[in-house]
């Protein structure tokens, strides 16, 4: 099931992994590999890829986060191919993003003039920025007609687990879910109340907004990491949480 009908689709800079996830996935069709399988090999890239950053392989590090980016979408194309829905993966994904997310800032800062409790600044601003992205997206899946309901602006209780994995399991994944992206859900719904109640973002303000994707944000870090700039990194991703002001301007403005 596509997350969204061809009349909402828009170019999606974080979303430059989805061709070759959905080349890849097909391959793996008919095999024994599972999206959880996938959803433990992008987290496995990307922990080699922070090791890269302590090493000071930086275009090595570059290449594992591009790389992460793109096993990061296969693992829900697989799903979908297979037809194999699972809270279980889509949580451990989630988990998985932030936890990764949290690691390479540290990395970066333990490298990098940037002292741990600038790191940490950044690592909150990434994530809100990506709260911004995904609150506006989540948004428009929902009014799409036939598109992917499985997100919810709020998550407030664990949903029923699929046919072949453990409720418990679920369970448990949805409450460190819940820790990690609750108070970034709840202050972007602060920020910007009236949202739900637009009928269809236009395609340009989505595309606007999706330099505030995951896949971007790694890229970002990936180039910057290349070009030997690692000592910018986190100022860097601490003053481009400033452009969520301008986002929610632009919607509350604009977009009606």
């Amino acid at each position: 099931m596509p997350k969204i009908d061809k009349e909402q689709k828009f170019f999606d800079f974080s979303d430059y992994g989805r061709s070759p996830a959905i080349y890849l996935s097909s391959l793996f069709k008919d095999t024994s590999l599972t999206p959880i399988h996938v959803t433990l090999a992008f987290g496995i890239i990307g922990l080699i890829s922070a090791y890269s950053i302590l090493m000071e392989y930086y275009f090595i590090a570059g290449l594992g986060l591009i790389l992460k980016s793109i096993v990061d979408a296969m693992d829900g194309e697989l799903a979908r191919i297979k037809e194999r829905p699972s809270y279980s993966g889509r949580y451990l994904d989630s988990i998985f993003d932030s936890t990764l997310n949290l690691i390479f800032i540290l990395a970066i800062s333990y490298k990098s003039t940037s002292p741990l409790w600038l790191a940490v600044i950044a690592y909150l601003c990434i994530q809100l920025q990506g709260t911004l992205y995904n609150y506006y997206y989540v948004i428009l899946r929902h009014r799409s007609i036939g598109g992917d309901t499985t997100s919810k602006i709020f998550e407030l209780k664990p949903p029923t687990a699929f046919a072949g994995e453990s409720q418990t399991t679920v369970n448990i994944l949805f409450k460190i879910f819940q820790v990690l992206y609750f108070p970034f859900d709840w202050l972007m719904y602060q920020f910007d109340k009236e949202a739900y109640r637009i009928r269809q973002f236009p395609n340009w303000f989505m595309t606007f907004i999706s330099v505030y994707g995951l896949g971007f944000q790694l890229m970002i870090m990936a180039v910057m990491l290349s070009m030997g700039l690692i000592n910018y990194i986190i100022p860097f991703f601490i003053g481009y949480t400033t452009i969520t002001i301008l986002f929610i301007g632009i919607r509350k403005l604009l977009v009606k």
